[in-house]
């Protein structure tokens, strides 16, 4: 395979081509339209998969920075132009990711690249009126995706404020089953237990599939005993899963007061969801002319118009008695210092958001809580379906998500009719190591199973798995 790179001389960008240091295995070709930082996480997890990448952007200099980083093939140019896009290959093209800054424009390119190509075509839209439209434009423009990295972290935090002893939940089996992701404290009387004698005690209703203890990951055995400061991940169908946690002193109530310091458009969906949930919702923005647009978007939220990093201010709104406070300002240094505030002066729970993640080892330090990362939820999200396109048997993936910094994966596979996984019980099965068979989805019905227990076609299976890169549920087999 071909390696292309681009290289500026007398200030012009050249395209130039060599050879790839390893040749490409059976992945997909993909365009990505857009080099922010969206764009440049696309590309990073992308090429770790093993896909043919090409890039498109109008900046020479952000696409510099890409193609010298990672083995792509970079076009300097519009991403709705034909020409670029024949330039850039889009004949041969599987799927076309635009991310660029402007929602039209991303739309655009799709409908370009289908009239041009043989491809899926997946946009970023963030602009609300375009949201609420989704379904309509998907059928009109052919998109097989339209993602909102806003939305998706909006609805990701109320989720974690409606059960905010969760450091995150994550929704499987189309709503009926959650991963949530807890920290053991000193004291919890689930310390010093052994996971064989949980799994007695809760009779199939709740799984632990993942813990990190000191730094390090396991998915724990019917030995593995849990210690004060581990960080479990378990799944359970809903309801049961906050049983389990009210059963074992954790605090179960969704909060019902919340402060969002920044008023774009992640406060804006958040505010919305929120006060769906019956939460009292104040927003905090600096802006006159967006805190008059908040007001009439959301006529039920107090919007407050001044400085959300000021101490003064935070004490006026109530920071010390707020059962919550999310900061959603564009800046993550502020995010990060008004959450250790918050912290330090409330017993609030608090979400932060973080655009940049090229500090995750400082951040994790800081024992921040949840931290929710726009960015990874939109490329998990686009992951999951390019993984379906490389599947063998109709085995596609409905849900993944990566926990413990990308060390354990946790994928929820449709199983077709002729897997070999179908109708074998499960303790047949010669499954891989270090991996979980954690839930299983029939009809509706959320099943922890156990060895005696089978798949069935049309089934959808959660794995939990310390391997990387399962395309297809046949890849759980040795």
């Amino acid at each position: 395979a071909d390696f292309w790179g681009i290289e500026e001389t007398n200030s012009k960008i050249d395209i130039k081509k060599g050879k790839k240091s390893s040749p490409l295995t059976g992945g997909l070709s993909i365009m990505i339209v857009g080099c922010g930082k969206v764009g440049k996480t696309l590309v990073e997890r992308l090429s770790k998969e093993g896909h043919d990448i090409s890039v498109v952007d109008k900046s020479a200099a952000r696409l510099q920075s890409v193609t010298n980083m990672y083995d792509v093939f970079g076009v300097v140019g519009n991403g709705a132009s034909f020409t670029v896009l024949k330039e850039a290959g889009i004949e041969h093209t599987d799927i076309l990711i635009a991310v660029t800054d402007s929602d039209e424009l991303n739309l655009l390119c799709c409908l370009v690249a289908k009239r041009s190509g043989n491809c899926d075509v997946i946009a970023r839209v963030r602009t609300p009126d375009y949201s609420e439209e989704k379904t309509y434009l998907k059928e009109k423009l052919g998109l097989a995706m339209m993602i909102n990295p806003e939305q998706e972290a909006a609805n990701a935090i109320s989720r974690i404020l409606y059960m905010p002893t969760a450091l995150e939940v994550a929704p499987f089996a189309r709503g009926h089953a959650e991963m949530v992701r807890i920290k053991l404290p000193q004291g919890n009387v689930l310390t010093g237990k052994k996971i064989a004698d949980l799994v007695k005690e809760l009779s199939g209703a709740v799984l632990i599939c993942a813990v990190e203890r000191s730094g390090e990951v396991y998915i724990p055995g019917g030995d593995f005993e849990l210690a004060a400061g581990d960080v479990i991940s378990f799944i359970a169908p809903v309801r049961d899963g906050r049983k389990f946690l009210k059963r074992n002193g954790f605090h179960t109530h969704q909060v019902k007061s919340c402060i969002i310091v920044g008023g774009g458009r992640a406060a804006y969906y958040l505010g919305k969801r929120l006060i769906e949930l019956g939460i009292s919702v104040q927003i905090v923005e600096n802006k006159k002319e967006r805190c008059e647009e908040l007001s009439i978007l959301l006529p039920q939220a107090i919007v407050v118009n001044g400085d959300g990093t000021s101490e003064e201010l935070l004490n006026e709104i109530g920071i010390t008695t707020t059962e919550s406070l999310v900061p959603l300002t564009g800046i993550d240094e502020e995010n990060i210092m008004l959450t250790l505030y918050a912290k330090e002066v409330s017993d609030a729970k608090v979400v932060t958001k973080i655009n940049r993640i090229t500090y995750t080892g400082v951040i994790d330090q800081l024992d921040l809580g949840s931290v929710v990362y726009p960015k990874y939820i939109t490329s998990e999200a686009i992951i999951a379906f390019v993984r379906s396109k490389t599947a063998t048997m109709n085995n596609n993936i409905e849900t993944m998500i990566h926990l413990f910094d990308e060390r354990v994966e946790a994928i929820e596979f449709v199983v077709g009719d002729q897997s070999p996984v179908v109708n074998v019980p499960l303790a047949d099965l010669k499954l891989k190591s270090n991996l979980l068979v954690a839930c299983i989805n029939h009809r509706g019905k959320v099943l922890i199973p156990d060895g005696n227990d089978v798949i069935q076609g049309g089934d959808t299976v959660i794995i939990v798995t310390t391997n990387t890169g399962f395309h297809d549920i046949e890849d759980i087999l040795r």
